[in-house]
């Protein structure tokens, strides 16, 4: 890769101080010493003018003082001057010594050296920082076949999208094998998928596997405040790619710069849109056979224009999901091999414990592990603290020194409690792991962990009930315990409206309401953020009033049933608490074995081995 250079402000007054130096050194050896007529007299008696220049008010020329040689001049006062200067043998002429290279050099020379500096430093500043010389280049990170090392390999977890890429690669390899028979390959592979599944490292994988050229950018670099710099920068970007073709355009990003067109209003989105069809344009005018492979990668896909999604453009569209439970373990080996790992590890274990997470997340899990293992002066990463750091990335950083009283920590043991025995009594609810007293985060005081035995795609309504029934389940350990109820149950509360408004709305789960799906906020496929807007509301007010009816018996009905449950077991809930204000932390297995139910032995688990 070219050399980077770092601007500094330092060059800049180091240039301004060499020109002011300069431009001293120069005059002081140039200078021209104005002296009266007088003294020019009495130095001219003294015999220390040496020779001058006489016109028809002005005297210059050179006089010797302390033996150095110095320029003057003098008014002219006596016309008569020649006799003077002929008696003291004074070589005199009569016209004026030209100042050109005396003010070339004091005027001239210093500022050609100050512009020379400062176009250097221009120059260099361009290497690494947008300046005015480079406002109509692209700004892509130009990566040659024998700098990418990232392979397949180092991509887990993406099978399907990998196979969706393998003939990209292929056709990188061999054109000709595709050519022969007329074939074309897409223009535009756009990969889609939720933040930190992997889009960017296929991305460069494929370029890995292909041994081309990669230019990577993001889409928001494009886009300028001056109008007509994205388009440039379009059009300079294909054209170095046809230079190094075949190779691989990547932009990051692409609904920075891909937004449907008319979205936004008028004003500052003008210059996205003009730069957006340049792209267009570019992508319907380069050939298919010269190699330049674009692909792009967005977790925004339902706000793309539709003219880069229709077929010439953005064709083939790969989606890089998040990976399932075998997925996670391929990718927890792959950031495993980078640090020292235990024998007791359990890969299996952990992709157990950490469902929906992406990759990104993973790996942020397994050097959290690495980071805990070096607090304890440890020399390799054991399951201790890859439990550990799987709490600390869902819950938050555990606070130890926050100081609770006494009434506050016996309100979050009932409370978490009521939670984990509420799910272990009812059906399709997650096992229990561990219930902690231990603040966690911002605001938790306390959590139950439930991790999932396996993968689930699809929830029964009985599975849905028994969910708000657990987050409820800490509200009513409270009312039966205390008589009272505190603020704790806030996040709880909210999380189970959720789900009973859903059965309601959404997936037709109501007797009342009946089969019918009633749209609610947009929500973009793959982020877990509203747009900010609601759809126009399409049913009555009597359906809506209908509707809060239904949700509001669901959480009453499921409220009672967790009271019931912790009313018949409140002797182990007792028991708990005593342990669970006793130790802090218990596991699921403890309480179960103090509720009389019995542990089922884990399946056979797969042991990293170091």
């Amino acid at each position: 890769m070219e050399k980077k250079y770092k601007f500094s402000i330092w060059y800049i007054l180091l240039g301004i101080w060499v020109v002011f130096l300069i431009q001293s050194v120069l005059s002081s050896a140039f200078a021209v010493r104005t002296i009266p007529y007088s003294e020019f007299l009495n130095l001219l008696k003294q015999n220390q003018i040496t020779e001058v220049a006489i016109s028809a008010n002005r005297i210059q020329g050179k006089m010797n003082v302390d033996g150095r040689d110095q320029m003057f001049k003098t008014v002219r006062v006596d016309p008569d001057i020649s006799a003077l200067l002929e008696q003291h043998n004074v070589t005199f002429k009569g016209q004026m010594e030209s100042t050109v290279l005396r003010d070339l050099f004091s005027w001239i020379f210093p500022i050609i050296l100050f512009v020379g500096i400062w176009y250097f430093l221009i120059r260099r500043m361009a290497g690494s920082q947008t300046g005015f010389m480079t406002l109509g280049k692209n700004k892509a990170k130009i990566y040659m076949e024998n700098e990418i090392k990232v392979t397949f390999k180092d991509a887990a977890g993406v099978d399907e999208a990998e196979q969706e890429l393998v003939e990209v690669i292929e056709f990188l390899k061999e054109p000709a094998k595709f050519t022969q028979l007329g074939g074309k390959l897409p223009k535009g592979i756009l990969l889609v998928g939720p933040p930190g599944t992997g889009k960017t490292l296929l991305a460069r994988a494929v370029a890995g596997e292909s041994h081309v050229p990669f230019f990577s950018l993001s889409g928001s670099e494009f886009v300028e405040m001056f109008v007509g710099l994205g388009a440039a920068r379009v059009r300079d970007l294909f054209e170095q790619a046809k230079q190094k073709a075949p190779c691989i355009i990547f932009i990051d990003e692409l609904d920075a710069l891909g937004k449907a067109r008319g979205i936004g209003g008028m004003g500052g989105h003008d210059e996205r849109e003009q730069t957006l069809n340049q792209l267009l344009v570019e992508m319907d005018g380069f050939d298919p056979k010269v190699g330049v492979i674009l692909m792009a990668a967005s977790n925004r896909p339902e706000i793309l224009d539709p003219a880069l999604l229709r077929p010439g453009r953005f064709d083939r569209h790969v989606l890089v999901d998040r990976p399932d439970r075998k997925g996670r373990e391929d990718i927890l080996r792959v950031h495993l091999r980078n640090i020292t790992a235990a024998a007791d590890v359990d890969v299996g274990k952990l992709a157990g414990m950490t469902p929906g997470m992406v990759g990104a997340d993973l790996a942020n899990l397994v050097n959290e592990a690495a980071l805990l293992a070096v607090r304890r002066n440890k020399t390799v990463v054991s399951m201790a603290e890859m439990e550990e750091a799987v709490e600390r990335v869902m819950g938050g950083l555990e606070k130890k020194n926050r100081l609770i009283n006494v009434e506050e920590r016996k309100i979050v043991a009932y409370h978490e409690l009521g939670h984990a025995i509420v799910a272990l009594s009812l059906p399709g609810t997650d096992p229990v792991q561990k219930i902690s007293i231990i603040p966690r985060g911002i605001a938790a005081l306390g959590y139950t962990m439930q991790v999932p035995t396996e993968d689930r795609f699809l929830m029964k309504k009985t599975e849905l009930l028994s969910k708000v029934s657990t987050l409820l389940g800490g509200r009513a350990a409270e009312a039966l315990i205390f008589g009272d109820i505190s603020t704790g149950a806030h996040n709880d509360i909210s999380r189970a409206t959720d789900i009973a408004r859903s059965m309601v709305t959404e997936y037709g789960m109501s007797s009342k309401v009946g089969q019918v799906y009633f749209s609610r906020e947009k929500r973009p496929l793959f982020l877990d953020v509203t747009m900010g807007m609601r759809n126009e509301v399409e049913y009555s007010e009597a359906t809506a009033q209908l509707i809060d009816q239904e949700v509001r018996q669901i959480m009453d009905e499921q409220y009672k049933v967790a009271f019931q449950i912790l009313k018949e077991k409140k002797e182990f809930l007792e028991k708990a608490v005593h342990l669970l204000l006793e130790k802090e932390k218990i596991h699921g297995d403890e309480l179960k074995a103090l509720m009389g139910i019995p542990t089922q032995k884990p399946a056979t688990t797969d042991t990293l081995v170091p």
